[in-house]
């Protein structure tokens, strides 16, 4: 039991790695095969995908959204696949959409600067926060108040319970060792999975920024899974697992801080790591069957239909007839219609009016998507 005080700055906060030897703990053990395997599992069905950027985005946009509703912003399905329609405007998108999308393309820049690098650096960690609050601010100075209170819906709301680090450098310093633990394998030896799980305690304990703080450490583990080469591509979908076991993450994340209680923290987020991976792969799984049947049924109604337009189709939800046109090579706005109702006769897609807008919407992914 340490001296915390949840009311001051938390400067005590231990460098890693952690001094108990959770390598060798028989239950974390244990926990780790179970994920270890899942997540391969999942690693090795995307290379069942034929265009895994396509299918992978979509994924990305449900963990974006989960996302942001931990930290209590909600979008609805209907305005997010809206908003990635390729010609939707800006300026019609509400500002809980912006915040969802605004985390997918931080995922995805992150993503892309790691393949370059290889590496997990302070830098990217701060680009990744830039990108989520639209901002060119670092790490919070020394002097912002900030701390973390209990969510509105709980008891006693409003209730301080924690306060990070605070101090001039220390920020600088802890984020400085956090990097070094993840990227120095021969210094910190200890199993790439559990790194994450420890990792991901750490930068939340720390809280290096004045906001977005949950989101860019979600981020940072599909990012830690990736440098490690655990996971190929950004499609782990874990937000949905901490949004359904909110209370237990919150707790197990305090014991950590409070009674070095390392145990529980471990065990929940490799659990995490497996249920999660199930779930991943049963949605690429079916995903691929769907896409799979779809075509197969197209091809003997629609003479056009074709393996590219089939993967268009499922690229996202929302479909517009240009999409299909740079495809098929038809850019007349009267072909183009009668292609899209073709689609729409055969049940293929389903059109939806949104002001002068027609959005074509693919129920199938849709239906797959929101797990229904």
């Amino acid at each position: 039991m340490n001296n915390f005080d949840r009311h001051k700055p938390y400067n005590e906060l231990p460098l890693l790695p952690p001094k108990e030897n959770i390598g060798d703990n028989p239950m974390i053990l244990k926990r780790l095969v179970l994920a270890s395997r899942a997540l391969a599992t999942v690693n090795g069905n995307l290379n069942r995908l034929p265009n895994p950027l396509m299918l992978i985005n979509t994924l990305a946009l449900q963990e974006a959204k989960t996302s942001t509703e931990i930290e209590n912003i909600f979008t609805t399905e209907d305005e997010l696949y809206k908003a990635i329609s390729d010609t939707f405007k800006e300026t019609n998108i509400n500002p809980a959409t912006k915040e969802v999308l605004k985390y997918r393309e931080a995922l995805w820049a992150g993503f892309n600067e790691l393949q370059q690098s290889q590496k997990i650096e302070t830098k990217l960690i701060k680009r990744i926060f830039n990108q989520i609050k639209e901002t060119t601010s670092g790490y919070r100075p020394p002097q912002a108040q900030v701390v973390i209170k209990r969510g509105e819906s709980e008891f006693r709301s409003g209730e301080i319970i924690y306060t990070p680090p605070r101090g001039e450098k220390l920020i600088e310093s802890l984020m400085d060792n956090l990097v070094d633990f993840l990227n120095d394998d021969e210094k910190y030896p200890m199993d790439p999975l559990l790194k994450m799980c420890v990792a991901h305690y750490q930068f939340e304990a720390i809280h290096p920024f004045q906001d977005g703080n949950g989101r860019t450490g979600r981020i940072l583990n599909l990012l830690c899974l990736f440098s490690k080469g655990l996971l190929a591509q950004p499609v782990l979908y874990m937000s949905k697992f901490i949004i359904l076991n909110k209370e237990d993450y919150y707790y197990k994340l305090g014991a950590v801080t409070q009674r070095n209680s390392w145990e529980s923290w471990i065990e929940f987020m490799l659990e995490a790591t497996e249920k999660t991976s199930i779930l991943t792969n049963n949605r690429i799984n079916e995903i691929l069957a769907q896409m799979e049947s779809t075509l197969e049924y197209a091809k003997g109604k629609i003479k056009w239909y074709s393996k590219e337009v089939n993967e268009a189709i499922f690229s996202q939800p929302y479909i517009k007839p240009n999409l299909i046109g740079a495809i098929i090579g038809k850019t007349s706005r009267t072909t183009l219609t009668k292609y899209m109702n073709e689609l729409v006769i055969n049940k293929i897609l389903t059109p939806r009016k949104d002001g002068v807008e027609v959005f074509y919407i693919n129920e199938d992914l849709i239906r797959i998507l929101e797990g229904k």
